[in-house]
């Protein structure tokens, strides 16, 4: 799959080759390696803007450090293209994010030369620190690259903090192109813009400090209280405090992140230099593809298009039904057009969620906190508690950072926030970070919450409309990712009783207990088996609906529950307890996502991996009546 005109980057399968090559050869490799990626994501979607914005920095880094031996640590994985397409991987990149393929972020179970997992967003710093602990005395040197949005996320600040104290040589490249997916938010990142330290300056001192260790005088002892008074004297004299070297951390920047020959020097410069240091690098997202540079945001992950043109390949979806993320935006609007009390919350995804519809027409009600989950759920909590009713819409994978902040800051005082969790279930290629397979059964045993989940679009509407009304506490609502089921989304706002679920279809021996859009797998099954199965949507994970249980277990002979969840503590098993406690012995079949980490793929081809398409369930059903 190589490119005749691609020269340079043609001779590179692995960094070793990169380093081959002259210094002054580099900006080539970075013009070959970028239209290679733009060659390849026109035709094979995935992550896009990102990884332009890196290309100069990922060969830098490769071309100054010993890979894989010396440690990379990527933050937010979708940076890393440039990086797999360098590390034995170019060959392969076509099948990037394809069932079977590469993956469609760095893991240490795909090559050596990834060196952690990064779906998510802020771990690089703290763990690229335990790795610099770790090669205490080995030579090795440790990267951490972070940035892109991750510096709003707290496990930056934590591992920050904890660098500035624990003895370490560790580099951080901060990579500062003031976005995540959109536009990056809040005071950090306003302060990143207005930091500067000049490069004469660095040079100076860097120079410095090579005499003075030289020369005896600059022991670990000595380094830190040279550090103090060099920090001190520059914030006097530049009237500029910085919040790194504040923290012990010597800071260097900001550079140009795309003159990769600069980059090189200062790597060279920083590489072995003693102690945590952070360099900072100004960079566009999108780089060297004008598109990608105009709109960062629609860039991030475009789907196909014209690599020539710029032209995106946008399917026709006018015959198709809304995705359940927009469904979520138009109604949150709807509601709070009659509710002055509903404000909106969201992590960095205002885009992914559609709460851009509501931020558009009430943008002083919306907050976009950035890549900080946490704090959103706490956030969220401390406006419930006076007075206001915030929708915190979060992707299910990602609100797992929130696991304690819903407990103890909304459960515990039953305060009445709507946790929305988009992109439930199985994801597709996003694969394993991304599946949000783990909602039902870690929220299931915490005490004061309402968990529901709708089977289509008037389902998702009607119970935004019942969490917003008086007294019902912390309500969580799971959706899917994509298009629903109806064709007409509008429906009236009216109240479901909570703990309510619904019997779709009477049956004789076997019923399927289904919770969410899985459910309409069941419905085209039941149809395609040709038998009287029995169907019904439980709705609610919690509070489980006593009645329905009863009538269910009364009048069948075995039952098959589906879920959109792993089935390990899910509704499955929330049925099996049930029938347990009263008394009920029928056979039961759970269907769901298996006690793996599911691979990525289409979500089609991921729900057949799991059993849990069409095909599996008319098959269960036929078991089921032998």
């Amino acid at each position: 799959m190589s490119n005749p005109d691609f020269t340079l980057l043609n001779q590179i399968q692995f960094p070793a080759d990169l380093r081959k090559l002259r210094i002054d050869q580099l900006p080539q490799v970075c013009d070959e390696l970028r239209q290679d990626i733009i060659e390849k994501v026109s035709k094979n979607p995935g992550h896009f803007a990102s990884s332009l914005g890196v290309v100069e920095l990922t060969v830098a880094l490769h071309y100054v450090f010993d890979t894989p031996n010396d440690r990379i640590v990527w933050d937010v994985g979708h940076q890393a293209y440039g990086h797999k397409i360098l590390t034995g991987r170019r060959a392969q990149f076509h099948t990037n994010r394809k069932l079977h393929g590469i993956r469609p972020f760095p893991t240490p179970m795909e090559s050596e030369y990834d060196t952690f997992a990064c779906g998510h967003a802020s771990n690089a710093v703290s763990a690229a620190l335990g790795m610099a602990v770790a090669a205490n005395g080995t030579g090795r040197h440790v990267v951490a690259v972070t940035g892109d949005g991750a510096m709003s996320g707290g496990l930056t600040f934590e591992g920050l903090n904890n660098a500035s104290s624990t003895p370490n040589d560790l580099l951080i490249v901060l990579n500062d192109n003031d976005m995540s997916i959109d536009r990056a938010v809040g005071g950090m990142e306003k302060y990143l813009l207005q930091l500067d330290t000049t490069e004469t300056y660095n040079r100076l001192r860097f120079k410095a400090s090579s005499w003075l260790r030289s020369k005896g005088y600059l022991n670990d002892s000595r380094r830190k209280g040279l550090i103090r008074f060099n920090n001190a004297l520059k914030s006097a004299l530049s009237h500029q405090q910085n919040v790194f070297e504040g923290m012990n951390i010597r800071y260097f920047g900001p550079f140009d992140g795309h003159n990769v020959v600069e980059i090189v020097r200062v790597l060279q410069q920083l590489k072995d230099m003693k102690g945590p240091k952070l360099l900072h690098l100004h960079t566009i997202k999108g780089k060297g593809y004008k598109p990608a540079e105009q709109q960062a945001t629609v860039w991030h992950a475009p789907g196909k298009f014209n690599a020539d043109t710029g032209e995106r390949i946008v399917q026709d979806n006018a015959n198709q039904p809304a995705k359940f993320q927009d469904v979520f935006g138009h109604t949150l609007l709807e509601l709070a057009q009659s509710n002055p009390r509903i404000v909106g919350v969201t992590p960095a995804m205002p885009t992914g969620c559609s709460m851009t519809i509501m931020q558009k027409e009430m943008p002083q009600r919306v907050f976009d906190v950035g890549i900080a989950e946490g704090h959103a759920v706490t956030f969220s909590g401390g406006m419930a508690k006076d007075g206001l009713q915030p929708f915190c819409n979060i992707y299910s994978a990602f609100a797992q950072r929130a696991y304690d902040n819903i407990i103890h800051d909304l459960a515990l005082l039953r305060l009445p926030v709507v946790l929305c969790f988009d992109r439930a279930g199985l994801v597709g290629e996003d694969g394993p970070t991304h599946h949000g397979a783990f909602d039902m059964a870690a929220l299931r045993p915490i005490p004061h919450l309402t968990i529901a989940s709708p089977m289509d679009e008037h389902e998702l509407r009607r119970l935004m409309y019942t969490a917003q009304l008086p007294e019902k506490g912390t309500f969580v609502i799971r959706y899917p990712r994509g298009h629903g089921v109806l064709p007409d989304w509008h429906c009236p706002l009216t109240e479901i009783n909570v703990g309510t679920g619904r019997c779709l279809r009477q049956g004789d021996r076997v019923a399927i207990v289904s919770i969410g859009p899985i459910g309409n797998n069941a419905t085209k099954a039941i149809a395609q088996s040709g038998l009287n199965v029995g169907h019904y949507d439980l709705r609610f994970l919690k509070p489980l609906d006593d009645a329905l249980l009863h009538d269910i277990c009364q009048h069948y002979e075995r039952l098959i529950t589906l879920e959109d969840g792993c089935m390990q503590g899910g509704m499955g098993s929330a049925v099996l307890e049930w029938m347990n406690d009263h008394g009920y012995a029928l056979p039961v079949t759970r269907m769901g996502i298996p006690d793996e980490f599911i691979e990525h793929g289409t979500v089609d081809e991921l729900q057949h991996i799991c059993h849990m398409d069409v095909d599996s369930i008319v098959a269960a059903i036929n078991q089921a009546y032998k």
